[in-house]
């Protein structure tokens, strides 16, 4: 089956892997328009469960004091950053830590905690601007606080065309969403999945995203054509064999509820034909009772 959110199976492949941690620093720096060099100055910190609270989240990074949390759309959410919101305090959780460190947060000492940032990467076909800036005050049904509390989602429309300064500043955020618009060009005379490999050939071509599109092709396809990444994969057949069991605990319960069925069918029918029989046994000794009674009345009692 086709993955049909083949584009987020991809971003997370060139910005959330720890192999090519290059291509994070590439974008932290073009969205900060910082220029750190050394690609182990930062840590992927990516949550290890995908999905939380049913949103999935695309990449997040430590480094220099930021808490960076990166994400891909194809569709217009307002809810971004209350979504954000709710997933940085996840990140907060992880990079503090659980159990007796926590103690810190009662103390009187201020905890110092990295700068959260939050930016989407929309490449979506609606029409929409190349900046959007969400707040989650807009969604707040008393907003009287006036900026007291906020929390905000950035988001850059990296359709080519738009955002030309970023997409020329980091090389393989314009490489993804160069193979993008080859997919959606192709898709007009072509299958989803021919348009899809045709465009991972012409980019390895033409070198872009080569190291990604070559180098790990195989895994790349499966992610991108059927959603499973090999971790996924794995929790897949996992998931698979433990359905079976749990199928194969459940045919064997039917069988044995349909056996005892049978059974007590077949005990239900034995009593019912034991009582005919009996009712039969005692129909005829009562017939033979009162065809003697008669015999009796008519010649008296029978004399030894």
């Amino acid at each position: 089956m086709i993955n049909p959110k083949y584009k987020d199976q991809l971003f997370c492949t060139v910005f959330g892997k720890e192999k090519y941690k290059r291509y994070a620093l590439s974008l932290y720096n073009a969205v900060n328009k910082s220029h750190y060099t050394d690609p182990s100055d930062l840590e992927i910190i990516t949550l290890e469960n995908v999905v939380y609270l049913g949103m999935k989240n695309d990449a997040a990074y430590l480094l220099a004091g930021d808490v960076a949390l990166y994400e891909h759309q194809s569709t217009v959410n307002p809810n971004m950053p209350l979504r954000g919101f709710m997933y940085m305090g996840e990140l907060y959780g992880k990079i503090l830590g659980t159990g007796i460190r926590n103690r810190r947060l009662y103390s009187s000492k201020l905890i110092k905690i990295p700068t959260p940032q939050y930016y989407v990467f929309y490449n979506g076909t609606e029409d929409f601007p190349e900046v959007e800036k969400y707040r989650l005050s807009d969604a707040f049904i008393n907003p009287r606080y006036d900026g007291e509390f906020e929390f905000t989602a950035t988001v850059y429309n990296i359709n080519l065309g738009k955002n030309k300064d970023l997409l020329d500043s980091c090389e393989p955020l314009k490489g993804y969403s160069t193979f993008v618009y080859r997919v959606r060009k192709n898709e007009k005379t072509m299958p989803l999945e021919e348009a899809i490999k045709a465009a991972m050939e012409s980019c390895i071509d033409d070198g872009i995203l080569k190291d990604v599109l070559s180098d790990e092709k195989e895994a790349v396809m499966n992610s991108v054509l059927y959603g499973f990444t090999a971790k996924e994969e794995r929790e897949y057949q996992k998931m698979m064999l433990r359905e079976a069991r749990e199928e194969g605990l459940t045919e064997g319960l039917k069988q044995g509820r349909a056996e005892e069925r049978r059974n007590t069918e077949a005990e239900r029918r034995k009593a019912e034909s034991e009582r005919r029989r009996a009712d039969s046994e005692k129909f005829r000794a009562d017939t033979a009772e009162a065809e003697l009674a008669k015999y009796k009345d008519k010649f008296g009692e029978i004399k030894e």
